[in-house]
């Protein structure tokens, strides 16, 4: 795939690193040269190099460093030709798709190559690629990239429109299917049909609106895939810094402060409440027009406490100050998050075709007993006439229930790990009638009493 050898050679490609945002791909070319604001540079002097050298420039106005590529640094290097996945994205499909060495990738929607690198790297040399881009010159300029970067024993490129022309008879064969499409419902069908049957294969599509998202869970249940889970992944940077950490006698300090400064200012609060309920309405008038001539103008936050009006910027001294405040005891290496969090990419649709949905058999899973008959309720009947005393049974088994011959099941011996529903079957009918009959009784006895 990428250069493996050591030293750099003619015709390698490198990323030169200029800054953390300035990433540029070369091919180390004897007889050109690199200008930039960091100053002059001769591919020849890269030649025999070590990958991860820092190169200074010829007229001495800064440096650059030669890495080695990978599929991360190719992210930031690439020409970008359409919109690509960065490092989450590609990192959380790889490894929700499942994909390993020797896995076998269906892509559809090349753009700039960026996610097809990363995949490419994953599945090595005897995994296999297919990535499909329906606009035919962004799929030439991707071919020529994976031919110059050696990856065509593994990657194949093809021109094709998938929702119209699928897969170009692919047929049981992928693992995984990644959709990059504005329409990734009108390939599902396709999809479904060149994942393999002989085990779990698994599906993403991503898709910038959640309309979108919709319209793809919807096609996913309809062929029959499962486990359908959307995700959205958001960056969030951390800064790490030295910065003072309290004690626990400072917090107590700090706490008690603004307890007495609470309490001072709820007195004031009811000093002046009191004041203004004894005073009449025009000596209020006259108290807050004199209270308006008095009061200061507003501070322009030029002074005051903790250093507020200090002007950005102010007093900064780079690399100094920072080492004065790792030099502090005490002040402790800490790590925050930044206020700002890197904004919505696309949604992530995640789905898994099991084998028998994807013959079209049956789910092989156990299908729900049928639920018991409802059990008889204990409600008072109208008064029936009084019944005989039951007859002195055997003990409750099972050949005794069927003797009453409302038996609600084969076996009705109580047992006391059973639920309430079966307890309840495995009673006679008579014994039953016998229980609803005393409960009616007691009934007409209480009201008999209350209307005494």
């Amino acid at each position: 795939m990428f250069p493996t050898h050591r030293l750099i050679q003619p015709g390698d490609l490198v990323i030169v690193w200029m800054t953390r945002e300035n990433l540029h791909p070369l091919i180390v070319t004897p007889g050109e040269a690199l200008n930039n604001r960091f100053g002059h540079f001769k591919h020849a002097d890269m030649v025999n190099l070590p990958f991860g050298s820092k190169m200074p420039s010829k007229n001495q106005r800064g440096f650059i460093h030669l890495l080695r590529p990978t599929p991360e640094l190719w992210t930031h290097a690439l020409p970008h030709r359409t919109q690509i996945l960065y490092l989450p994205d590609t990192a959380f499909i790889v490894s929700h798709l499942d994909i390993r060495p020797g896995s076998r990738v269906i892509e559809a929607g090349t753009g700039s190559g960026s996610f097809t690198h990363s995949v490419a790297r994953t599945v090595g040399s005897k995994g296999r690629v297919w990535t499909f881009e329906y606009h035919e010159s962004r799929a030439e300029k991707a071919r020529a990239e994976f031919a110059s970067h050696n990856m065509l024993d593994r990657v194949v490129p093809a021109h094709r429109d998938v929702c119209k022309d699928g897969f170009g008879g692919i047929e049981n064969e992928a693992d995984a299917v990644f959709l990059d499409l504005p329409m990734p419902w009108e390939a599902i069908p396709e999809a479904k049909r060149a994942l393999r049957t002989d085990r779990i294969s698994r599906i993403c599509c991503f898709s910038p609106c959640i309309e979108q998202v919709l319209r793809t869970v919807s096609a996913l249940n309809l062929h029959g895939f499962s486990e359908i889970t959307m995700y959205e992944i958001l960056s969030r940077s951390h800064e790490v810094l030295y910065a003072p950490v309290p004690s626990v006698l400072d917090a107590k300090a700090r706490l008690r402060e603004v307890e007495e400064r609470k309490e001072a200012r709820r007195q004031a609060q009811m000093v002046e409440s009191e004041r203004r309920r004894a005073g009449g309405a025009g000596e209020k008038r006259k108290r807050d027009e004199e209270d308006g001539e008095a009061s200061p103008a507003p501070s322009t936050g030029a002074e005051g406490e903790g250093g507020r009006g200090r002007k950005a910027g102010g007093g900064g001294g780079g690399r100094k100050a920072a080492e004065a405040l790792a030099a502090d005891p005490k002040n402790r290496l800490v790590s925050r998050p930044f206020a700002e969090t890197r904004g919505h990419t696309s949604y992530l649709t995640f789905a898994s075709l099991l084998p028998y949905a994807a013959a079209g058999a049956p789910s092989p899973l156990p299908s729900p007993s049928p639920s018991p008959p409802p059990v008889p309720a204990f409600a008072s009947p109208p008064t029936p006439a009084p019944a005989p005393a039951p007859a002195p049974q055997a003990p409750t088994t099972g050949s005794g229930c069927a003797e009453a011959g409302e038996a609600r099941e084969p076996n009705s011996t109580f047992d006391t790990s059973a639920s309430f529903e079966r307890a309840v079957w495995s009673v006679p009918q008579t014994e039953l009638d016998r229980l609803a009959d005393a409960g009616a009784g007691a009934g007409e006895g209480q009201r008999e009493g209350e209307e005494a």
